[in-house]
């Protein structure tokens, strides 16, 4: 069971209109552990019902290096975008042309895992 005091900073965090990522960096900056954290957050998660404006969203968080996290910030200003939009948009493409592209495992090989590990390009 995390501190009640890390409960508490994360919810009055929260009315405060901090995003989690903005609530995390402080708390790992000081030296909480991430798994304390982590379990604070599902704690929050399963006591606090969605409102219907957040419920069709779904949140991951993800920890990038300071040099992705630039280059990204200057992909979404080049696109008029915010770090979110931004983040969404790649994923909403990879998952595009993820659907276009043949599976593997259509192909005509014994073995799925070779076109993975394999140097030759298999054509669509």
């Amino acid at each position: 069971m995390p501190n009640k005091d890390l409960l508490k900073f994360i919810k009055e965090s929260r009315k405060r209109g901090f995003d989690d990522y903005q609530i995390r960096q402080p708390l790992l900056e000081k030296g909480w552990p991430i798994n304390l954290i982590q379990e604070a957050f599902i704690i929050i998660e399963k006591k606090e019902k969605p409102s219907k404006k957040d419920s069709y969203k779904n949140k991951i968080t993800v920890y990038l290096d300071d040099e992705l996290l630039k280059i990204l910030e200057k992909r979404a200003k080049k696109n008029m975008f915010d770090l979110n939009e931004q983040v969404g948009d790649i994923l909403r493409r990879s998952c595009i042309n993820l659907k276009k592209k043949k599976s593997i495992l259509d192909k005509d090989i014994d073995d799925t895992l070779v076109p993975i590990f394999s140097r030759r390009r298999y054509k669509k």
